[in-house]
């Protein structure tokens, strides 16, 4: 089964509804409720966001994930993590007195997902990475995928976005204000782009091997520059997995 298809099977039958009764309120048929679910049918985002809202879902909840976030991450096809753990552990409902149903059922409509088996869920596939500036301290942060529990080979409590100060790094198509998404690496990697430490400042820098304890840190603005360092001089923080820009 597919993630999306487990949880809209496990929200559905929080709800207490039917394949039908959710069929018939999206005004789609039976039989592909259950191949959605089954993982044998792929979707498109506002077919998924109907079935969720229809089951009784708000499109944002307390965690400002909305239900284009949702939809784009449990598409993924790498995410292969099942919740039926999640859904074994989650606790009975209550029965309630006849006269409260009606009450309760109002209620629902406007309950977000927060506190769900949803968010439970996400947990496991999304991760808030901090945007760092040039002295490490957050700023911002993202959203990013977990794919079989690494974010780009990396842990994912671990990796951070760090904030391009200038343009140094220019000429190797790292601009200021960019975000370099960091890996942790504590050696030097040759050819790779890297977070370093030299004289008590952070640079980005493009790394060189001379001989197993010297190295070059390259670097780009109007020309290109280059300063030899022995490798108890630098500290390294991590190398660079991807960059991106705003246009």
């Amino acid at each position: 089964m597919s993630r999306l298809g487990d949880l809209i099977r496990t929200e559905r039958i929080r709800q207490k509804m039917t394949p039908k009764q959710v069929a018939k309120k999206c005004g789609v048929s039976e039989s592909y409720i259950i191949a959605v679910e089954n993982g044998s049918r792929i979707i498109p985002d506002d077919q998924a966001r109907r079935i969720l809202k229809s089951i009784g879902l708000k499109q944002q909840t307390e965690a400002d994930f909305s239900l284009d976030d949702i939809a784009a991450t449990v598409d993924l096809a790498q995410v292969q993590p099942s919740i039926q753990s999640v859904v074994q552990k989650a606790p009975p409902k209550p029965r309630v007195e006849a006269e409260k149903v009606a009450t309760t059922k109002e209620e629902k409509k406007d309950e977000s997902v927060t506190g769900s088996i949803w968010l439970d869920a996400l947990t496991s596939v999304l991760k808030n990475v901090p945007v760092m500036n040039a002295v490490l301290q957050p700023v911002d942060h993202r959203l990013l995928p977990i794919i079989q529990g690494r974010i780009e080979g990396g842990a994912p409590d671990k990796v951070f976005y760090f904030l391009a100060p200038d343009d140094s790094m220019r000429g190797f198509r790292i601009h200021a204000g960019d975000l370099a998404l960091v890996v942790p690496a504590q050696s030097p990697i040759d050819g790779a782009i890297m977070l370093v430490e030299h004289n008590s400042h952070r640079y980005l820098r493009k790394i060189k091997t001379l001989n197993p304890t010297t190295y070059l840190l390259q670097s780009y603005d109007k020309e290109y520059d280059a300063v030899t360092v022995n490798l108890h001089e630098m500290n390294c923080i991590g190398r660079v997995a991807k960059v991106e820009f705003s246009l």
